[in-house]
């Protein structure tokens, strides 16, 4: 198992993978039980920064919904700010049910943004 030095792009993978379960409202027990690893290797990734083997990672990844790039390419990532990175993780953990509420913020929000453009040059 690899420690967090050794592994750029992964220093946030534990408690990322701890909040996107925590979000889709999983157990610790059933999430280990859905990728075949004992809860308390799972706890150990969460918790103590533990980097799993490329196969778990992978599945956690996808379990989770998180975003591939942000652990193997981190130079992407970090072109985006923080917040817009929590924000894109979040829409991808969001329930399809809710999509256009949130779209109809966003398009609320970009209307304001061109109405006081809009206003400035004038």
């Amino acid at each position: 198992m690899a420690n967090i030095e050794d592994c750029p792009g992964f220093e946030t993978f534990g408690a990322d993978v701890k909040a996107a379960r925590q979000a889709k409202r999983i157990s610790r027990k059933a999430m280990a039980e859905k990728i075949n690893i004992d809860w308390r290797y799972l706890a150990n990734i969460e918790n103590d920064g533990a980097i799993p083997s490329l196969p778990v990672i992978i599945q956690l990844i996808k379990a989770c919904g998180l975003p591939v790039e942000r652990y193997f390419n981190p130079e992407i990532m970090r072109e985006e700010s923080e917040q817009r990175q929590r924000v894109s993780h979040k829409l991808k953990l969001c329930p399809e049910e809710y999509l256009p509420i949130i779209e109809g913020a966003i398009d609320g929000a970009l209307k304001m943004e061109q109405t006081a453009k809009q206003k400035e040059d004038a």
